[in-house]
Formats: C-alpha cells, structure tokens, sequence
C-alpha cells in the first residue's frame, strides 16, 4: 500500500461526508437546533460507526452479507425503522421550542448518531467497493488497521469541524426563525430516506 492510495481514499471519505443523506441531516438539525456541543456529540457517534463499517468491510462482513441476505434485511429494516421513527419525532415536535431541559445530553447524541449510522448497512457495502478500487488486493494486517484509523482521524476532524461550522450564532438563529418548516422539511426527507433504505434491494 502507498500513501497515494490513502490520499484516494480521503478523498472518497470527504466526498462520503458531504453528500446528503441520513447522516449529513441529522448533524444539521442537530447543530443547528442544540449547538456546538451537541453537535460534535453527535458528529463523533457518526464518525465512529462510519469508521467501524469500513473495519467490517476489510474484514470481510459484505462477503457475510452475500452468504446470508436474511442478515442484510434485518439491518436494513431495523435502520430504516429507526429512521423513520427519527422522522416522525421531529414531525411531531417541530413546533415545540428547543428548552435546555428537553435537550439530549451528549451521551444520547452520541449513541443516536451511532444508531444512525449503524442503521444503514448499505454503508459496508460501499466501503468495500471502495475499498476494492482504491486499494491493492491482499492487504496485510497491518495495512488493514492503518486504514481503519485514517478514516477514524478523518471522520474525527471532518465531522465535529462541521458540527462547528453549522451551529455558529448566524447559523443557528436563522435556523430557529424558521424551525417549525425546516424540521417538517428534515423530517420528511428523514422520512424518505427511511421508506427508500426499507423498500431498496
């Protein structure tokens, strides 16, 4: 393995990181309604399970995946349940004004950026493909763990950087001039995404 193959795979990585989706939308909203704090919170419960997919696709967990479908499907309904779930709790809430008292703490941020990516096991099959272009084949052990914790660095600085940029005073007070439509609208883009992860082979 070469450091241009790791400069590749960064580059996919940020590519990953800005392109929308579940993941991007939850750090959103959630830097924007609750904060700095809370959104590094949820930004580093993402980045570790984003990290952890990429482990288990070097490990060989989409060659799983393909002996047995049943374990894809499970994952899949479970992560686009949640997803949806997600969806209707912000629907449902979008008009309550954010109190500190009703704030999660950043524990429970932490483990529902985890859920958020874990709920979508789509994400190992993409790291193995891309894991497949970039990277030589038969990568040694060691190889394999450099890998792991790059993304883990790159998803540790990405993710809480944007968190920070998404909950600056501007960002956030035009966020909650117009929090009861931009809650419906990450709602039932959550939503979609949750009904498409559900209906998708």
């Amino acid at each position: 393995m070469e450091l241009g193959h790791l400069i590749a795979f960064n580059l996919a990585l940020l590519a990953a990181i800005a392109s929308p989706g579940p993941s991007l939308l939850f750090l959103t909203r959630t830097s924007m309604a609750q904060g700095r704090r809370a959104g590094v919170a949820a930004a580093a419960g993402l980045a570790v399970v984003a990290a952890l997919w990429t482990l288990a696709a070097l490990l060989g967990l989409d060659a799983i995946f393909a002996l047995f479908p049943w374990a894809y499907l499970l994952l899949k309904s479970v992560g686009a349940a949640y997803l949806l779930w997600i969806a209707y709790t912000m629907w449902r809430d979008a008009r309550q004004p954010i109190t500190a008292s009703a704030a999660p703490t950043g524990r429970r941020l932490f483990l529902q950026g985890m859920l958020i990516n874990l709920g979508n096991p789509k994400s190992v099959l993409f790291a193995a493909a891309v894991l497949v272009v970039i990277f030589p084949a038969d990568l040694a052990a060691g190889d394999k763990a450099l890998i792991f914790l790059n993304h883990l660095a790159v998803e540790l600085t990405v993710q809480p950087l944007l968190a920070v940029l998404l909950s600056t005073a501007p960002v956030r007070a035009r966020y909650l001039a117009a929090k009861p439509v931009l809650d419906r609208v990450a709602a039932a883009v959550l939503g979609a995404l949750g009904l498409r992860l559900l209906l998708q082979r």
